[in-house]
C-alpha cells in the first residue's frame, strides 16, 4: 500500500470483536442456540463463545447452526461450577464435570488444550430457596493458572465487580476479556473482547499473548426491562 504522499506503508491489521460468555436454553438462558447465533450474527461480532452451565450441548448446536448458515464463528465453551466458584473453559472438546476444586477444573481445561477464564471473579449471590451461594473464584484468580480474567461482564449491576477484576488484572497482566454473560438476546455484545484478527485462531493467539481489550456498550432501556424479567422469572439465578 502507498500513502497519498507516495510513501509505502503497511496496512493496519483488522480487529475482530468477540463475546465470550453467553447462555442458551441448555442451561439458564432464554434464547435457543439457533436464536442466539442468528441474533449475534447481526451485531457485528466475529466470534462468540457459548458457555452454558456444566454442559457443552448448547455450544455444539450453536456451532453446527453457525457453520451452515452464518459467517459467525462459534467457540465451544462451558461455565463449570467448581467447588470454589464459576470458571469458563474455552476451546474445549468435551464436557468438564462440575464439583471439582478450582485447581482441578483449571487443570482439566488445560488437559484438553483449552483456555481457562476467571469469569466475574468477585461476584457473589444467594440462590433462592436456601440453595447456597453462587460466586466467582475470588482471589484464586491470582493464585491459579488462569489464562485470562473477565474484567467486563455486562450483567446489570456488576460495575463494582468489574472494577475489582480490572484492578486485580493490572497486577497479573493476564489477557483481559469482555463477555456479556447474556441470558437474553438484548445482552449479546453488551460486553465484548476486541482482538487483532477476526477468527477463533487469531482470538486464541491474542489471549495467549495478552493483546486483547475488554470493552462494554450501554444497554437500551428495554433490554434492562427484559433482563429484570429474566431475573424475576428464573428460579436458578446462576450467572
Amino acid at each position: 500500500m502507498v500513502s497519498p504522499a507516495g510513501v509505502a506503508c503497511t496496512p493496519m491489521p483488522s480487529r475482530g470483536l468477540a463475546d465470550l460468555h453467553m447462555h442458551t436454553t441448555f442451561s439458564d438462558g432464554w434464547p435457543s442456540p439457533r436464536e442466539l447465533v442468528d441474533y449475534a450474527s447481526a451485531t457485528g461480532l466475529n466470534v462468540i463463545a457459548v458457555t452454558d452451565h456444566d454442559t457443552i450441548e448448547g455450544a455444539l448446536r450453536a456451532a453446527d447452526h453457525a457453520a451452515r448458515r452464518s459467517k459467525l464463528h462459534v467457540v465451544i465453551g462451558e461455565e463449570i461450577s467448581s467447588r470454589n466458584g464459576h470458571i469458563v473453559g474455552l476451546f474445549i472438546e468435551r464436557r468438564i464435570r462440575p464439583g471439582m476444586s478450582a485447581a482441578a477444573t483449571v487443570h482439566a481445561i488445560h488437559d484438553q488444550g483449552g483456555i481457562a477464564v476467571a469469569v466475574h471473579p468477585f461476584w457473589r449471590t444467594q440462590r433462592p430457596a436456601g440453595g447456597g451461594m453462587v460466586h466467582g473464584v475470588g482471589w484464586l484468580a491470582a493464585e491459579l493458572g488462569f489464562d485470562a480474567i473477565e474484567i467486563e461482564n455486562a450483567t446489570p449491576g456488576f460495575y463494582v465487580f468489574n472494577q475489582m477484576a480490572r484492578r486485580l488484572n493490572v497486577g497479573l497482566g493476564s489477557a483481559e476479556l469482555g463477555g456479556s454473560d447474556a441470558h437474553i438476546l438484548d445482552a449479546i455484545g453488551r460486553a465484548y473482547t476486541e482482538f487483532p484478527g477476526e477468527t477463533p485462531k487469531t482470538l486464541r493467539t491474542a489471549i495467549e499473548s495478552a493483546t486483547t481489550i475488554a470493552r462494554r456498550r450501554r444497554y437500551r432501556a428495554m433490554g434492562l426491562v427484559r433482563y429484570a424479567a429474566w431475573g424475576l422469572n428464573h428460579e436458578r439465578y446462576a450467572v
